[in-house]
């Protein structure tokens, strides 16, 4: 049956180059042995190779042997050849190769090179290869092709490439060869271990125009090197020029088939596995063991499971090795009922399962049936290690169930080595005997007790190893350290600390981290740099969450001066905050009004190689726009544009806002058009917010209508607090006619007033002498219970316009009327007050 071709969806025209170059015909390999012929060595030179081999054997050697002198003249090739290849020790045949160098009259050639790289390249010894290919250039000696492709071989064997490119220039350049198509074969095998694709291809265009034609030792490393570079098509379009001549062995099957199982093509691998049975050629141990290994890996049980029953079939033995890879992917896969028919099977077939495959057989279960299930299959094969292993994965499981209690009673049984039957477990009760406790099984109790908030519980468990002499390790003590941590009983996780480094274990970045969490929570900024400064010596660094956290607590509670100390000591111990940690800091120096030492720390950032990102610009504008350093603020946004970062809306909001309080609304507006221009996002309600009350606080109620339209056409939704800022703004403009129609729009809206705005309604209607529609909005303010409260600052303010409407015929019934029905207070008159006028009050009468 003729073996059919894969299908390779990429243009194949390269590649139709190559088929015009190969041959129709197989080629065979040519062979060049270390050999310079097949005559046999005159009788005289066996006996001088002998005597050469006794003399450098034997110790002291000495150069100036008498009879290695007389032996000298009479060195030849073939005796150094032969004397080389007699050689056990590649010691010995490399000092030999150098002493016969320097002889008066004697010159090595290819061969004698030949024998030398053989024999250094068995041993790997590399830096004396790489030394020997520079020497046959030098000497200028002259070889065949077949002699440049084998030294080719032994150097591409250690994997010198380089040496290997260079070697054979050099060769050609220099006239010393003239390569054939072996020689380029024996050059891209060694090449394609590089991994480089490119140097493969430029080798293989050379070999064209030097008219070599390829064969299957040609294509068959450029197959290779495709497969190891992931370069799928390509491969597949070169294994099927093999095809096409009739060239394809066992080595280019197991080439593909290794590349499909690492590319996790494993249905293709198995289609070629079907055409190797159609060609007669069979798999090999290696290779079966190779690709179930490649297929488990990839998730492809189902597969390897068939190719471990083909591989049985074939004849090779099976061995508890590859059922444990076997097990192991189908215990990942979580199929226990095929695990099991698998271990019964191997127990039939005389191979006793050990401990690595019943670990993976228990530890895949993940409920106490399955669990069940698999201790009845298992149970004449467990031994004590077992045992333990078994219990563990039930405590596994019934603290996943949270039946940490029932967990907590096994472990105490097996540390007081009481029966594990008596615990109340189903399926430890047919085993009558103690099982001991290992590491693990402390591990699994103790954390879940510290998941649980059992500290003090897992503390004595702990203790409890030490007792029973089982061995406590890393985990454990950061776990129980980082516990303690988080319960704030620092001093105890400093004691356990101690007992830790007693006990020769090394404390992690994690240990030292938890404990430094904890002193940083309590903002004990002594105890911080103490701790860092021991984190230092032993190389761990400072978690930056941690440090943030602290800085964060200090300025939270007003002592933004003790955390720009404490940036200043961490940068001196070595430790740079990053910029979340500055701009916390920088912001605590601003809530106590320390602008200007803040101002100096956002300086200082850069000079520490941290540079300031917009979040960090803009906490810094924000506190200089308060200290009404607008210039400043304005000064750092060109700065931050300068070095390439993007304002945020956030930025433009703030240095607008600033503008607008220090009476600057036409800077403000300017900033308004500077950001409709740049990439940062559009304006939003709060840019229009700030700007509307702005420009009414500037006088220009006009501006602020027609920005208030702009806002709404660019699809910005105005909020409560936007409304109630144009509202007030246009009554001190004197314009409460516009204002109540926005008043009205505002509560059409479902939006509710604050009372500020019943208030500046109120007055603006009174100054303009229009006590009817002042009275309205006092109802409307009355009707919604939004009435000031005495204390209140605009108590006064409503006050006095009652009294004004009182007195005015157009509202004084209607303010009588909510007075008599008890909605606002009585007013009555008290002397008193300026220029002999009587004050009036209200009372609740």
């Amino acid at each position: 049956m003729a073996l059919s071709k894969f299908e390779v969806p990429a243009p194949r025209n390269f590649y139709n180059s190559i088929k015009e170059l190969c041959f129709g015909t197989k080629f065979e390999r040519p062979i060049c042995s270390n050999s310079q012929n097949n005559n046999t060595l005159p009788s005289d030179a066996f006996e001088i190779t002998d005597k050469i081999i006794s003399i450098f054997a034997k110790k002291p050697f000495s150069p100036n042997n008498p009879e290695l002198i007389d032996l000298s003249p009479k060195l030849t090739n073939k005796v150094v050849e032969n004397v080389l290849n007699k050689f056990r020790s590649w010691k010995l045949a490399n000092f030999f190769f150098a002493w016969a160098s320097v002889q008066h009259g004697y010159k090595h050639n290819i061969y004698t090179y030949n024998a030398m790289a053989s024999i250094l390249s068995r041993a790997r010894r590399i830096a004396s290869l790489r030394v020997l290919a520079q020497d046959v250039v030098k000497s200028r000696c002259f070889m065949s092709p077949g002699a440049l492709g084998f030294l080719i071989r032994c150097l591409g064997s250690v994997g010198l490439v380089e040496e290997v490119n260079m070697l054979f220039d050099q060769v050609k350049r220099e006239g010393l060869c003239v390569p054939n198509n072996y020689s380029y074969n024996c050059l891209l095998e060694a090449v394609c271990k590089s991994c480089s694709v490119d140097l493969v291809e430029m080798r293989l265009k050379e070999m064209h125009d030097c008219g070599w034609g390829y064969d299957k030792y040609t294509l068959t490393p450029l197959l290779q090197i495709y497969c190891n570079s992931g370069q799928f098509d390509k491969a597949l379009s070169v294994f099927n020029e093999i095809v096409d001549h009739g060239w394809v062995d066992e080595h280019v099957f197991y080439i593909l088939l290794v590349a499909f199982s690492k590319w996790g093509e494993v249905d293709k691998a198995c289609e070629l596995i079907e055409r190797m049975d159609d060609c007669n050629i069979r798999l090999n141990e290696k290779t079966f063991c190779v690709l179930i290994h490649g297929f488990v890996k990839k998730s492809r049980v189902d597969k390897a499971l068939q190719l471990f029953d083909k591989m049985k079939k074939s004849g090779f033995a099976s061995d508890a090795a590859m059922y444990d890879v076997i097990f192991g992917g189908l215990c990942k896969n979580k199929q226990l009922e095929m695990a099991l028919q698998l271990y019964l099977e191997m127990k039939g077939s005389g191979i006793t399962p050990d401990f690595g495959i019943l670990s993976k057989l228990i530890t895949s279960c993940s409920d106490e049936g399955e669990l069940t299930l698999l201790v009845k299959e298992i149970w004449e094969d467990m031994d004590v290690n077992t045992m333990t292993l078994l219990c563990n994965s039930i405590m596994r499981i019934l603290v996943s169930n949270g039946s940490i209690d029932q967990a907590y009673n096994l472990l105490q049984a097996m540390i007081k080595g009481e029966p594990i039957a008596d615990v109340g477990v189903e399926m430890l009760m047919i085993f009558k005997g103690t099982v001991s406790p290992n590491t693990t099984s402390f591990d699994i109790v103790i954390n879940t007790l510290l998941k649980d908030g059992k500290l003090d519980l897992a503390l004595s468990l702990f203790r409890e190893m030490t007792q029973i002499g089982c061995m406590q390790n890393v985990f454990l003590y950061n776990n129980l350290i980082d516990g303690l941590c988080n319960s704030n009983r620092l001093e105890e996780s400093y004691e356990l600390l101690r007992e830790m480094e007693e006990s020769g274990f090394k404390p992690t970045h994690f240990t030292l981290n938890s404990m430094f969490c904890c002193l940083c929570r309590r903002q004990d900024v002594v105890g911080a740099l103490n701790l860092v400064r021991k984190m230092r010596v032993q190389g761990h660094e400072p978690w930056v969450k941690h440090n943030t956290l602290l800085i964060k607590e200090l300025c939270k509670h007003g002592k933004a001066m003790e955390a720009f100390r404490f940036l200043t000591d961490m940068v001196q111990e070595g430790f740079l905050p990053d910029i979340v940690c500055y701009s916390a800091a920088i912001g605590g120096l601003i809530d106590i009004k320390r602008v200007d030492l803040a101002l100096e720390l956002f300086r200082e950032i850069c000079a520490h190689g941290c540079c300031p990102d917009v979040v960090a610009y803009n906490i810094i504008i924000s506190g200089l726009c308060k200290a009404q350093r607008v210039a400043e603020a304005e000064d750092l946004f060109n700065e931050m544009i300068t070095k390439g970062l993007i304002p945020s809306v956030a930025t433009y909001n703030l240095l607008i806002n600033g503008w607008c309080k220090s009476g600057n609304i036409d800077q403000a507006m300017l900033c308004l058009s500077r950001m409709l221009e740049k990439e940062s996002g559009s304006p939003n309600v709060i840019t229009y917010t700030t700007l509307i009350d702005g420009l009414c606080i500037a006088g220009r109620p006009d501006d602020a209508i027609m920005l208030w339209n702009e806002m709404e056409e660019k699809g910005c939704a105005p909020n409560r607090i936007t409304f109630m800022a144009l509202i007030t703004g246009l009554c001190k403009c004197d314009r409460p006619g516009a204002a109540l129609v926005h008043f009205h729009m505002m509560k059409e809206k479902g939006m509710k007033p604050d009372m500020f705005v019943f208030v500046a309604l109120i007055s603006a209607f009174l100054s303009e002498l229009n006590p009817p529609l002042a009275f309205e909005v006092l109802k409307e303010m009355v009707d919604e219970g939004n009435f000031p409260d005495p204390l209140d600052k605009n108590y006064l303010v409503v006050r006095d316009a009652i009294l004004k409407l009182s007195e005015d015929t157009r509202t004084a019934r209607p303010v009588k009327n909510l007075i008599k029905e008890g909605s606002i207070p009585t007013i009555s008159l008290s002397d008193g007050g300026n220029e002999g006028r009587s004050r009036p009050t209200i009372s609740s009468e």
